[in-house]
């Protein structure tokens, strides 16, 4: 037998109600660098299927937004001549690579396109 909690319910119980501020500190804990959403659901007592959907609810509403940026080098490499390139990776999986000057409303628009998820 084990030493685990061991937890006696002695009436109905209701579902939990999470306040607003409750999942966006959760989603913001999941979205941390090198945080395992997995572990973040676990340690809040909820399936990760609940975190996935609080995010995906929290991104539509524009509460959610482009991870940090991180810069790879501030100089180009030497013996390379030319246009700079910049890559952009998505939570998603997509990833875009941009090389030279680009018109930035389609730029734009290829970004919010990929950041919803939308892939041909």
């Amino acid at each position: 037998m084990t030493n685990g909690q061991v937890e006696i319910i002695t009436s109905v119980q209701r579902r939990r109600r999470w306040r607003s501020a409750e999942k966006e500190q959760l989603v913001a804990a999941s979205l941390e660098a090198g945080a395992s959403v997995s572990a973040v659901a676990r340690e809040a007592g909820i399936h990760p299927s609940q975190l996935y959907g609080w995010r995906r609810q929290l991104r539509a509403q524009g509460q959610v937004s482009f991870a940090p940026v991180r810069i790879e080098s501030e100089a180009a490499p030497t013996g390379l001549a030319g246009p700079a390139t910049i890559e952009i990776e998505f939570a998603a999986g997509a990833r875009m690579r941009v090389t030279g000057a680009v018109d930035a409303a389609s730029l734009a628009t290829a970004i919010a396109v990929l950041a919803e998820g939308r892939r041909r």
